[in-house]
């Protein structure tokens, strides 16, 4: 299911979220001007590879050159390819402003942070033995789906749904549209761990990494403090 817009009115200039739209945009423009190896390296050295992450933080008993930690901040920064940056971005833009409306601007900057800080950490955590890097900004989105999915339940969606051979809009329920994606990821990163080693199935989708920031998204915004304006919203 692919969300076109909602119906959710919001009461303000999203600026944070109009903000990193265009600095995702404009990262991603600097990447696609590298050439293949510079690109590579690029990648390497700002995504998070679970194994660097570990062993800049003592938890590995392995030596990797050039350790850090900074990744878990600058992966969600990165895109694999133009669908990946487009996907994300407009899922971003559907569901940040009503999220950034509620929270305010700079409240909502650290929220959504914070969730991609968790997206990584449970990435790396769930994927320990992985030497292959992983980028975008689909963990931190995820943690706004999961704010949106608490606050907004009962919103309708629009929403682009395959129907066997033919393709359909239905106005969906918030909650059904971002639960069945939530239970999607969970059941695919499951499925994969599973199935595979980390090392052998950390190149493909982070699902670990949706499931975490969507479950920070959902326990944030019930412990940060909201903007005026409390009776627009319910949860």
């Amino acid at each position: 299911m692919i969300p076109i817009r909602d119906d959710t009115p919001r009461y303000s200039t999203p600026y944070i979220t109009y903000l990193l739209i265009a600095l995702n945009t404009v990262i991603f423009l600097f990447e696609v001007s590298l050439t293949g190896p510079q690109r590579e390296a690029f990648v390497y050295q700002f995504g998070v590879e679970p194994t660097r992450i570990l062993a800049s933080l003592g938890l590995a008993n392995i030596y990797v050159p050039h350790a850090s930690a900074m990744p878990l901040f600058t992966s969600m920064f990165l895109h694999a390819s133009w669908l990946h940056l487009i996907g994300n971005m407009w899922v971003l833009w559907i569901f940040g402003d009503n999220i950034e409306d509620y929270l305010g601007h700079f409240s909502y900057l650290v929220f959504y942070i914070v969730s991609g800080l968790a997206a990584s950490i449970a990435h790396v955590i769930l994927n320990a033995d992985s030497n292959v890097p992983s980028v975008g900004a689909s963990g931190a989105i995820a943690g706004v789906m999961g704010a949106y999915f608490l606050l907004f339940p009962s919103a309708r969606v629009l929403t682009l749904v395959p129907l066997i051979i033919f393709f359909t809009f239905i106005w969906l329920p918030a909650w059904i549209v971002l639960g069945y994606w939530f239970v999607l990821q969970f059941l695919s990163g499951a499925a994969t761990s599973i199935a595979y080693s980390s090392r052998t199935g950390g190149g493909g989708i982070a699902f670990w990494a949706h499931v975490g920031g969507f479950l920070a998204g959902v326990i944030m915004i019930k412990l940060m403090p909201q903007r005026m304006h409390r009776s627009r919203y319910s949860y």
